[in-house]
């Protein structure tokens, strides 16, 4: 149920923190459909006027707003409710200059009451065509010869108003969402409920009744049945007494077109006026070929405005069932979708708002950050610490300030934020060797590997470091944001592609809180930290784990380097995520070590510095293995998925862009991440040869000046050449190309 709250009410009372709209969902025992029906337009030759309106929306002018929609009306339908709109027009002052009934038998009582009011009648007749520019000025009226022409001469008459009326249809999207099924009502001309598939029962016009008497009635024993069923006690209550009920018998005309007398060509007849779909447009449809109700629907697409087809569609379907020389049954109808009637995106949402639209994850050391100040990025679903500025500290000093100290002293990073799976059975090894470009087969126990995944372009889709746990069980880390896609893409290859394989997958990102520390010193806090660990280089080298405890508490420690500093990686039990980053800093304290926390901003600065990409933003999802100078990563001797696509033409030219470093002439300037790399020194005019872009550009405090990665056209073979980056409303800056490791590059470090 949709629910307006606020929005009937002014601003001035509008209540803070109520909603304008609200969405409820109702669990109902027994249900009533009392909906009501909607009229729909007839069609025929300049039914689009401005001025040309439906009859009931016409009566509920006059009675509801006192309003007067024309002096000079003309009331044209096809049953006999519009009579009801020509008398409220004359009763309330206009001038009715006629009023148009396509049947050829009309109910006495409606002549007799039009003639007392002296309004002319024409039966067995139609509008065949109208005037008028900016509204509808003239109609023309002829007989109908009732073998789908005209005949006998024109009447023109003088108007501002044509007030029309196709029939009524009941509204039953409700009814149909809840997969009842309709039936064809020859005497209403339209679908109205036959069989109910949930605890439902449809009334009034809904149902197809067609006057007061019988609604009210079929009300009362509908909602008594209803509370029945539910358990309750319940009469039908008494109906109440109508003086105005005008007792007639409701028939409409089967016509759905009234014809023009014109060529086909020539016909403007609108089925569909929220669309512009005209009758010669659905018939062209049959002739091209479609057949499905559907199909046309799509084709020509009537009934796909805001309305829903909920006024055009039975229009539709008899002029699409007459091409195909079929009833209307026969043709069948389209389906009912949700909504019945606009909705707000807001009140679908409904608290989704805010902090709450999109909910972050949050890591166990969270409130530890946000006390010390942290400013926090998105980073996929998660919050992560971008950078802890000091009081009277920028942004960037505070970046500046860590990355050097990561590099120099002893940093800490919250790493609980990478992706994790869990990758085990007897076939585990065979999956990781499909999965990576490189060999995984021989990786003995307790070590880790860098591995790339591509798809099955050979771009490359994400990257991450995966460690041998036991002979048949492996934990593979992934990007932050890429956790979910990389164990839906593995799961996906496990149950449709390599069913023979016995592995089984569980993402534990969740269940390990990780702290990574790097930097001179960091072996001294493990040390201590881990009493029975033998952290040296020799027991513990790069790229090798163990498992080990802190004060009881079971651990993985992991020699892995996202820095290029010496680095370890604590795995612990969530629960116990802040308690071991508190701990950190305590047994750093006692050995006199100044420990600093460093976010993702710092952490980038220091990856770029030793030339270590990040998937997302140093690939674009047009890169390889060979595009980031990876060859060695890809084994020769066995498949892998995207290993065919690596031999394509494409992915084989000697001058596709790759990834290199760039240096700038002057090393206080930094470039702009995604500028352009030309090979001319004044900017060309457009359009600009470019041969690359910058993919990552910091200031690094190690080595005192820029860096920057960018992916350059055969890149590899231009090591020590000048090429320019441009830059708006400036002349472009000169760039040395060099290696990704700016420190050995530059620094001099091995």
């Amino acid at each position: 149920l949709h629910q307006s709250c606020q929005d009937h009410v002014t601003p001035q009372l509008r209540k803070q923190g109520k909603p304008r709209q609200q969405v409820w969902r109702v669990r109902a025992a027994e249900v009533v459909l009392a909906t009501g029906a909607a009229e729909r337009p007839l069609v025929f030759h300049g039914n689009d006027r401005p001025g040309i309106m439906l009859a009931g929306a016409v009566s509920t002018y006059i009675h509801r707003y006192a309003v007067l929609p024309g002096k000079r009306p003309i009331v044209f339908t096809n049953n006999a409710s519009a009579w009801a709109t020509a008398f409220d027009l004359a009763r309330a002052g206009a001038q009715v200059q006629a009023i148009v009934d396509t049947r050829a038998e009309v109910e006495p009582q409606s002549i007799a009451e039009a003639k007392a009011l002296g309004i002319p009648v024409y039966t067995h007749s139609g509008i065949v065509a109208t005037r008028g520019r900016t509204r509808v000025n003239l109609a023309v009226i002829r007989t109908l010869d009732g073998q789908g022409g005209v005949t006998g001469p024109e009447t023109t008459l003088t108007t501002d108003l044509i007030a029309v009326s196709g029939g009524w249809s009941a509204n039953a999207a409700l009814f149909s969402h809840s997969r009842g099924k309709l039936t064809w009502d020859p005497g209403l001309q339209a679908f109205r409920p036959a069989v109910s598939w949930q605890r439902e029962r449809s009334a009034g016009g809904a149902n197809g009744k067609t006057s007061f008497a019988d609604t009210f009635a079929e009300g009362a024993k509908a909602g008594a049945d209803a509370a029945t069923k539910a358990g309750f006690t319940a009469q039908p209550s008494e109906t109440p007494k109508l003086e105005l009920e005008r007792n007639i018998h409701y028939r409409v005309d089967t016509l759905v077109e009234v014809p023009s007398g014109l060529e086909k060509s020539k016909t403007r007849a609108f089925i569909d006026l929220q669309n512009d779909v005209q009758s010669k447009d659905v018939k062209q449809a049959v002739q091209e070929g479609y057949r499905s109700i559907e199909h046309v629907k799509r084709y020509t697409t009537t009934g796909m405005g805001s309305d829903q087809g909920k006024l055009v569609n039975v229009n539709a379907f008899g002029i699409i069932a007459k091409a195909l020389g079929q009833t209307i049954p026969e043709t069948g109808i389209t389906t009912y979708r949700q909504p019945f009637k606009p909705v707000t995106f807001g009140a679908l949402a409904g608290q989704h708002a805010g902090p709450l639209y999109a909910p972050r994850r949050t890591t166990p050391m969270h409130d530890w950050h946000v006390d010390r100040g942290a400013i926090f990025e998105p980073v996929g679903d998660w919050l992560r610490a971008q950078t802890y500025p000091k009081a009277g500290e920028s942004f960037y000093q505070a970046v500046q300030r860590e990355t050097k100290a990561a590099r120099t002293g002893v940093g800490v990073l919250d790493a609980s934020t990478l992706g994790k799976i869990e990758i085990k059975g007897k076939d585990a090894r065979e999956f990781l060797n499909r999965v990576y470009t490189n060999a995984w087969k021989k990786l003995g126990v307790g070590r880790c590997r860098y591995g790339l995944m591509l798809k099955e372009d050979a771009m490359v889709f994400d990257d991450g470091v995966t460690a041998c746990l036991a002979d048949d069980h492996f934990h593979m880390t992934t990007t932050t944001g890429g956790a979910a896609r990389v164990l839906g893409w593995l799961e996906e290859y496990l149950q449709t592609e390599w069913t023979d394989l016995d592995v089984y997958m569980n993402t534990v990102t969740e269940q390990w809180a990780v702290a990574s520390i790097c930097g001179p010193g960091c072996e001294r806090i493990i040390a201590k930290l881990c009493p029975t660990l033998d952290a040296s280089e020799a027991a513990l080298p790069f790229m090798a784990f163990k498992e080990s405890e802190i004060d009881g508490l079971p651990v993985r420690v992991f020699r892995i380097s996202f820095t290029g500093e010496h680095s370890y990686e604590i795995n612990i039990g969530a629960s116990y995520g802040l308690w071991l980053w508190e701990k950190i800093f305590e047994v750093a304290k006692s050995l006199g070590i100044e420990v600093t926390p460093y976010g993702t901003e710092a952490m980038h600065v220091l990856r770029a510095e030793k030339g270590f990409i990040i998937v997302g933003q140093d690939t674009d999802g047009t890169v390889t293995p060979v595009d980031l100078r990876m060859d060695g990563l890809v084994k020769k001797d066995a498949d892998f998925i995207g290993k065919r696509s690596l031999t394509r033409s494409d992915t084989v030219r000697t001058n596709r862009k790759q990834l290199v470093g760039l240096l700038t002439e002057d090393p206080g300037v930094v470039l702009m991440e995604g500028a352009h790399v030309i090979a001319t020194s004044t900017e060309p005019a457009p359009p600009v040869p470019m041969l690359g872009y910058v993919t990552s550009s910091y200031m690094s405090p190690t080595l005192g000046r820029s860096i920057a990665l960018a992916l350059v056209q055969s890149g590899g073979k231009r090591m020590g050449e000048t090429l320019y980056v441009s830059r708006r409303n400036g002349t472009p800056i000169p760039v040395k190309v060099t290696e990704i490791d700016f420190l050995k590059t530059v620094g001099g470090r091995s």
